[in-house]
């Protein structure tokens, strides 16, 4: 390792994110490790993140796992006051020569969530699945279903009977071509 350049590791579980007290993620068990390096005018941070963080399903709203990994790069400068100058450089009082990473962790943690997160066919909350089915008026055979296929189904078609007549106009245009 060189002279100017350090390594750190972070353990993050429950208790992190209870401390957070962001509701987006309760619960988790992630390892961060932390490279500082010292450059002539700057400190550049590099974050690597991986583990697992416990969301809500899209659907049936129980909790599921989700792993995450990702690589982030943020640079701190020494300034008169706290800033920012873009998306990933910080400017840090020179007089106070510190920084809390906590939040800036926590955020690669929540960027590396995908938008999208539902459980794998068949392990949604089955009352919830009822529900949702009755809801959508799906027969009561498919009901029984857990791989949702008939709500998706519904919905694209309930998506293409509403829809807005002035777009069925450029759709002509479109198919002409």
């Amino acid at each position: 390792m060189q002279a100017d350049s350090m390594t750190y590791e972070f353990k993050l579980d429950d208790l992190f994110f209870a401390n957070i007290d962001n509701p987006d993620i309760q619960k988790g068990k992630v390892k961060v490790a932390l490279q500082v390096k010292k450059t002539s005018k700057a400190f550049e941070f590099n974050f690597q993140t991986e583990g697992v963080v416990w969301v809500p399903c899209d659907r049936c709203l129980d909790d599921m796992e989700q792993f995450i990994t990702s690589t982030d790069k943020l640079l701190v400068k020494f300034g008169s006051d706290y800033g920012e100058e873009g998306d990933n450089i910080i400017i840090i009082p020179e007089e106070e020569g510190y920084i809390n990473v906590a939040w800036f962790i926590f955020e690669f943690v929540a960027l590396a969530i995908p938008m999208k997160h539902v459980h794998a066919p068949g392990k949604c909350n089955k009352d919830m699945t009822g529900k949702l089915n009755k809801h959508l008026r799906v027969s009561a055979e498919d009901s029984d279903q857990d791989d949702f296929g008939s709500i998706e189904t519904t919905q694209e078609e309930e998506s293409d009977q509403m829809t807005d007549p002035r777009w069925d106009e450029l759709k002509k245009i479109i198919d002409n071509n």
